[in-house]
């Protein structure tokens, strides 16, 4: 079987490996139809150590059940399912709470033993993570139904978490996959304005598709003072960082309206950062966020996809098998692509 293994910065190689098995009642096997390259990938891409037994890659996919494991009930060999990038068991204190990211059996799949960018893969708490796609869903649907399994709910657990509502300012910092995403959360929830910083133009013109009603491309300081412009001097309501990097966090601080609400969904590559009197506590300033609870939205999002009312899956703008995904690395980390879809 093909799977994406890095073994360090910049080394993504596809190679064979042991065929997956199920070994625990509560497992499934699914054979891989769709999956992804994520921005958080990139991440690893730059900074991976040498590894030399491999990291296994990716966690968003689309697949059709082939095995279960006995304890198994809510599916069936032949089912289409989303597979969300963190498996959960859906009965826990934190899964009952909505937290599924928590889950005490939970876990993620990004460089475990079974992962996403390959052939086949084996999903624990089956019956707790996969979630079935109507049967006869066209093909048409697939792109979007990929991103429920991270990206597009990402942006929208971002905006959860922010409480992002009608008649609120709302900036996306970040024009990324997840900040689009976090666009078109924005604009479901009724925002009235919507600032995207973003310097890339066909990303933010998809943005401006999505809902933004501002966009800008100023960086750090001058990206501060231009969202102050537009907001009067008074700021954002909700901050949605999309991006992960300290600069970003800065920005995010420097444009929140005093009252109002940073919300984080890229993945902090920093452990340190301004929370004191003049930064955040000063202000009254809510800071939230975190790995999103994909499995808590997804089945209400699946009826939005195929009703047409949201269409995420056009943040893909190419397509290729698993044997070229190390291009597709390269594509992504170099701004060529936005997120690829995978083949297997």
């Amino acid at each position: 079987m093909k799977a994406t293994l890095m073994y360090k910065s910049g080394d993504v190689r596809v190679v064979e490996v042991p065929e997956p098995v199920i070994q625990e009642p509560h497992e499934a096997l699914v054979r891989v139809t769709h999956a992804c390259v994520c921005g958080s990938d990139l991440h690893p891409y730059h900074d991976l150590k040498d590894t030399p037994e491999g990291r296994r890659m990716g966690h968003e996919a689309i697949g059709v059940v082939e095995q279960i494991g006995d304890d198994v009930t809510t599916l069936a060999v032949g089912d289409t399912v989303i597979v969300p990038f963190a498996w959960s068991d859906g009965t826990c204190a934190f899964c009952r709470d909505g937290i599924t990211t928590s889950c005490v059996h939970g876990g993620f799949f990004d460089g475990a033993a079974s992962a996403t960018q390959a052939e086949k893969l084996i999903v624990p708490q089956a019956d707790g993570t996969a979630v079935t796609i109507p049967a006869g869903t066209d093909e048409s649907f697939m792109p979007s139904m990929l991103t429920l399994s991270d990206v597009y709910l990402t942006g929208y657990h971002a905006a959860i978490r922010g409480d992002v509502g009608p008649g609120k300012t709302v900036t996306v910092i970040g024009d990324g996959a997840v900040g689009l995403s976090a666009v078109l959360a924005a604009k479901q929830l009724g925002a009235e304005t919507i600032i995207l910083m973003g310097r890339h133009t066909a990303r933010t013109d998809l943005g401006r598709e999505f809902g933004a009603t501002h966009v800008v491309a100023e960086r750090g300081d001058d990206g501060v003072a231009k969202v102050m412009e537009i907001t009067g001097g008074e700021g954002s309501h909700v901050v949605l960082e999309a991006v992960g990097h300290r600069p970003a966090y800065d920005q995010a601080v420097g444009i929140v309206r005093a009252g109002g609400t940073i919300s984080r969904v890229g993945v902090p590559q920093y452990e340190e950062a301004a929370v004191g009197m003049a930064s955040l506590f000063g202000k009254n300033v809510t800071l939230t966020g975190g790995p999103a609870t994909v499995r808590a939205y997804l089945e209400a999002a699946i009826p939005q996809v195929l009703d047409g009312t949201i269409d995420p899956g056009r943040v893909f703008d190419r397509e290729m098998p698993l044997d070229d995904i190390a291009e597709a690395y390269r594509l992504m980390d170099g701004r060529q692509a936005l997120k690829v879809l995978i083949r297997p």
